[in-house]
């Protein structure tokens, strides 16, 4: 007993515990948000074959009983993660495919490629074109509009740096002999096919495509979807004109989409993408493109750290093994390849 405390004092005090503790409803009526998020184990998987203002073409059971196409939502968890043309996402919701029907897209699988491009070389934000694609077919036209070497080494980079193998398609070869522009690729072992306005070699285009997811790229006004419309007839892709001033072609497709091509019981998928005059390189990493050539990759171990691999770099192994004539004439063919691919980034 002290001269603060009393028998009366005890008596009187009340005892508090946490459930004395008055807690304030929520104003909007709903219960606390929590971390936790539904395992969705009964999601169904498709890939994505075009985005149209927020809305995803997917498609389910590719090759199976059950395939069907539907219209589908991205969940409010996957905002901060984009969903592109070939991804292969698991759904939930409504599924059925039926008309004003709408899925929810509640994951994204891992995808083995992802080709992008920068709005040039100095930007470091991604604009990814397409996921999951094995195949690019750069078409690139012989005159009108004229080609650019530098444009169609980016697309390479860009392929390289993606693990993408690329393919080139001249288009309008009846207006211009294109092979002294080939000759801007001798080592770089680039399947080319040679298209004339009156005479496309389909057949070897579609024999390529079967069995791969292959995205097509090129300048507006190069006869891509003239192309596509060829392999694909059912596509009806807007086709355009080149300005007779400017010598530029006009923009007709605006957004990436899946097609399917069939012939003899097999299939293959066109990617048909926007038509573009610049394709920035700011997210590629320059080693992604030695790895592409994996002959020249194998002598580069030897070369010193930091090597460049231009040819004022001193000491570079692939430059000393060239000059040496280890590599014959084709060594030396890719290696000028390589070595402009590289000055890109100079």
């Amino acid at each position: 007993m002290t001269w603060w405390s009393t028998d009366d004092d005890e008596d009187d005090e009340p005892e508090f515990d946490e459930s004395a503790v008055r807690v304030r409803p929520n104003r909007r009526g709903s219960r606390p948000r929590t971390k936790t998020r539904p395992e969705h184990a009964d999601a169904i998987t498709g890939t994505v074959l075009g985005v149209d203002r927020g809305r995803y073409s997917v498609l389910v059971d590719e090759g199976g009983a059950d395939e069907h196409e539907l219209t589908a939502a991205r969940a409010s968890e996957l905002r901060r993660k984009s969903v592109v043309t070939g991804d292969r996402v698991d759904l939930v919701g409504d599924v059925s495919g039926d008309a004003g029907s709408l899925a929810r897209i509640v994951r994204v699988q891992e995808r083995t490629t992802l080709l992008r491009r920068s709005a040039d070389d100095t930007d470091e934000v991604e604009r990814v074109i397409v996921a999951n694609a094995d195949q690019m077919l750069i078409v690139v036209a012989a005159a009108n509009p004229e080609p650019r070497v530098r444009l169609i080494d980016r697309y390479l980079v860009a392929a390289f740096d993606a693990g993408i193998r690329p393919l080139l398609c001249m288009t309008k070869t009846d207006l211009a002999d294109p092979e002294e522009f080939l000759r801007n690729f001798p080592g770089l072992e680039l399947p080319v096919f040679r298209s004339r306005s009156d005479d496309m070699p389909l057949a070897k285009i579609t024999e390529a495509l079967l069995g791969h997811r292959t995205v097509f790229v090129g300048h507006s006004g190069v006869g891509k979807s003239t192309l596509v419309n060829a392999l694909v007839p059912s596509a009806h892709r807007a086709t355009g004109h080149v300005n007779v001033v400017t010598g530029r072609g006009r923009h007709t497709s605006s957004s990436t989409v899946s097609l399917r091509i069939d012939h003899d019981g097999r299939t293959g998928w066109v990617i048909d993408t926007p038509g573009v005059r610049s394709f920035g390189l700011g997210h590629v990493d320059p080693a992604n493109i030695l790895g592409a050539f994996t002959d020249l990759a194998r002598i580069a171990e030897d070369c010193p750290r930091g090597c460049t691999h231009l040819a004022d770099s001193p000491d570079c192994a692939i430059v000393e093994a060239v000059d040496a004539g280890e590599l014959g004439e084709t060594g030396r063919a890719r290696l000028d390849s390589l070595q402009r691919l590289l000055a890109t980034f100079a």
